[in-house]
């Protein structure tokens, strides 16, 4: 495991209409807003935006990727801010806060066009087999 201060390698997500309906539909989100453009613009957003629950299973993506397929998510904690609207990229990072034994704190931030889109922590636990 890397160690405190280390910054985990960027993960660039292409937003597209694709993604957000599926992930909304996926996690059985059926708001307009996330899957209809036309009552998204009657809601005042300027189209469909992404969920939180894709948000989130995108977080964890990026800490499995990273960490590994044994990788275990304890907790992810996260707020989110300037929507994801489709044709944008998100760019998550990430930072090691905390490491206690085989458990590990990671700070997540991820950005998009428009600003930042999620912040939050991640606790992870990493089996010590699976370290590198």
């Amino acid at each position: 495991m890397r160690p405190v201060g280390s910054e985990l390698p960027p993960l660039r997500i292409p937003l597209t209409r694709t993604l957000i309906v599926a992930g909304a539909m996926a996690s059985r989100d059926y708001q307009d807003v996330h899957h209809d453009p036309e009552l998204a613009r009657a809601k005042g957003s300027p189209d469909v935006f992404m969920n939180i629950l894709t948000t989130n299973g995108l977080v964890g993506r990026y800490i499995t990727d990273h960490f590994g397929p044994t990788a275990i998510l304890r907790k992810v904690a996260i707020r989110l801010g300037a929507p994801n609207y489709p044709g944008d990229t998100m760019v998550l990072t990430g930072r090691i806060e905390r490491i206690d034994g085989d458990t590990a704190t990671v700070r997540v931030v991820g950005a998009n066009g428009l600003g930042t889109h999620v912040t939050g922590t991640v606790t992870v636990i990493v089996p010590a087999a699976a370290r590198p």
